[in-house]
């Protein structure tokens, strides 16, 4: 007789093993005992895995669908210049370890960079915008190629473009693929084409040219590149077809009709679709059931899929993929792990609508640990739960054999919120992240608006009407404790190490009633864990940045103490940050107002990037940057 086995230790984890190879006057929270860890199951064979899908998502479906007041029926399915001859100039500088000084994706852990929508390797800069990828030279500063991704249904489409360079390839990714519909629930396929999270490979040591294509059901979540391995998460939804019932219907009878129709789904409404493209060839296959693992509580409507893929091959291939059904919505690398984590679930628990916390009892944030220290896909390595919700992936930090995490939990509707945050560390023993410490109590009323971690350090922002910025010492994993306080108007939305000592804020400034008044850039004394301070700030009346969302449109060069970051006009701010000072050293636009979305340094150039064009400016000017060059898109 064959069974779903729980495990209890990495090694006996069958499915997986082939993923080797202020504070306010409201009260708190009652305190909540920690959750189980969500262990994951795996299964002898696919009628197993189909049986636990179908339980899931069965406990989870009521009488409206997977969302409560949701109606509609679901149906099934997915929702330049010519180029120089290569090799003599590049091929010299490479000769001659000469690669020119450049700065990087703004990125949360060295050794692990992230995509963005520009790159640079000192050699070239390349760019994806409009559904264009552009190289240029910074040398010369001449656009050196341009491959159009867009018209033919096998390649990427105009929206959502990122990539991620190693060498003479690039791998643009696309994020808008199947739209992220209510749990349980996904978009009938588009009449263009299949939808989902779609992947080119672009050979750049010649003219560009595309040599490899992939696409998988669902949209895409993050990736990250450590060493020539490029790990891409995706996200899915079961596709799930519910009868549409008309009126006269109970809803006892409306709940058998949606759980039969669970009943009918096979494996296929849940694992995902692939196909991929090498030059003429081409494949296509599905997510196998040995490649698959669930929570014991999954819901059954989401899975998690985790794709490799070697940029030093020159191929991509069927993407290794392995599967979860759990889901995410943050992504954190290291050089060594990633991390997935999401909203814990329960089947038969929805996710509540609205910005508040859960109905009940908050079932907390789900974390699943692999390890990518080898090439190839990821080994499973844990699982663990955490009390509250993340903000983003900086909320998480692996330090010395520990896991720490930054959460707010309880609700926070109302005029007067019942949340409180709180840092835990957590540890790995077999096949659990298990908390070994933890400092909660902080920001009571509030939420967090951002995390840094500094080594043994961790700093905190928390909002509601005033900013408290905390110190943590996290020296003991066992009793991380708060250092620090220190209260100001406005918050941090986004924190940046800059020096020994210091911290730099992105946020706004606010009133005495929390309503935000503009962009404000903090310079914070944090050396005396005991006493944080704020030593100079710069203030934008009525602006923004989307460095507040968006750490990667955020550039600092330590050595020139250049700092710059886009404002809501459309144009780019620069700051010199020296000493205890903040101050302003002119701007940079586009012709047309065109929003400058990302700035970079090659060889002490300043490089802009917008829709319109790029930009290559000498920061130092006195009356300052003077404009070098102007490459326009078309």
């Amino acid at each position: 007789m064959t069974r779903a086995t729980v495990t209890a230790a990495a090694g006996t984890l069958a499915a997986l093993t082939l993923l080797a190879g202020s504070a306010a006057a409201w009260p708190a929270p009652e305190p909540e005992p920690p959750t189980p860890a969500p262990r994951l199951v795996s299964f002898d064979t696919c009628a197993d895995a189909l049986a636990r899908l179908r339980a899931a998502a069965s406990a989870s479906v009521g009488p409206w669908g997977f969302q409560p007041g949701w109606r509609t029926s679901f149906a099934a399915g997915g929702a330049g210049e010519p180029l120089p001859a290569p090799g003599a100039g590049d091929g010299a500088r490479a000769a001659q370890g000469a690669t020119p000084e450049h700065s990087g994706t703004n990125v949360h852990e060295p050794g692990a960079d992230e995509p963005d929508l520009v790159k640079t390797d000192g050699r070239r800069i390349v760019t994806v915008t409009g559904g264009v990828l552009r190289v240029v030279d910074p040398a010369t500063r001449r656009t050196t190629g341009r491959l159009d991704l867009t018209g033919d249904d096998a390649r990427l489409g105009s929206r959502g473009s990122s990539l991620l360079l190693h060498a003479d390839r690039a791998l643009v990714l696309l994020g808008d693929g199947t739209p992220m519909l209510p749990s349980g629930t996904s978009a009938r396929r588009p009449a263009g084409g299949p939808p989902g999270a779609r992947l080119l490979l672009v050979d750049l040591a010649g003219r560009p040219a595309l040599v490899g294509t992939y696409r998988i059901d669902g949209s895409l979540l993050d990736a990250r590149l450590t060493g020539p391995t490029a790990r891409v998460v995706v996200r899915s939804r079961a596709r799930l077809a519910l009868p549409e019932l008309g009126d006269g219907v109970t809803e006892a009878q409306r709940l058998a009709a949606n759980r039969a129709a669970v009943g009918r789904a096979d494996l296929d409404a849940w694992l995902p679709a692939y196909d991929w493209t090498e030059g003429d060839r081409r494949g296509d296959g599905r997510v196998g059931c040995d490649r698959l693992a669930a929570t014991a509580d999954s819901t059954g409507t989401a899975l998690l899929t985790v794709l490799s893929f070697d940029l030093a091959a020159g191929r991509l291939g069927d993407g290794d993929p392995v599967s979860v059904a759990g889901d995410a919505e943050t992504v954190y690398g290291t050089a060594g792990s990633l991390y997935l984590a999401g909203r814990r679930q329960r089947p038969g628990q929805l996710r509540p609508r609205g910005g508040g916390g859960p109905a009940g009892r908050d079932p907390g944030t789900a974390i699943y640990q692999f390890d990518t220290r080898a090439p190839g896909r990821p080994r499973y390595l844990a699982a663990g739960t955490v009390p509250g919700t993340l903000l983003d992936q900086y909320a998480l930090s692996e330090w010395q054999g520990h896991l720490r995490v930054a959460t707010t939990s309880g609700d926070d509707r109302g005029t007067r919120p019942a949340t409180e945050s709180g840092v835990y560390v957590l540890t790995r023993r077999g096949d659990l992240l298990t908390r070994v410490g933890a400092v909660t109590g902080l920001g009571r009323g509030e939420r967090i608006h951002s995390v840094r971690y500094l080594g043994p350090t961790g700093h905190v922002v928390t909002f509601r009407r005033t900013d408290p910025l905390y110190t943590l010492d996290l020296t003991d994993p066992a009793t991380p404790r708060v250092t620090g306080e220190l209260k100001i108007t406005g918050y941090s939305a986004y924190l940046h190490p800059a020096g020994p000592g210091r911290l730099l804020g992105v946020g706004q400034e606010a009133d005495a009633d929390g309503r935000a008044q503009g962009l404000q850039v903090s310079l914070f004394d944090v050396a005396d864990p005991a006493r944080p301070t704020r030593l100079a700030r710069y203030h934008v009346p009525g602006a923004g940045s989307a460095v507040e969302f968006d750490p990667h449109a955020f550039l600092h060069d330590p050595r020139t103490g250049l700092v710059a970051l886009p404002v809501h006009d459309g144009g780019l701010l620069l700051l010199r940050v020296a000493g205890a000072t903040v101050a302003p050293a002119g701007t940079v636009t586009h012709p047309g107002r065109a929003p400058v979305s990302r700035s970079l340094l090659v060889d002490g150039v300043l490089w802009t990037v917008s829709d319109a064009g790029l930009r290559a400016d000498d920061p130092a000017g006195v009356a300052g940057p003077v404009r070098l060059a102007w490459l326009p898109a078309t």
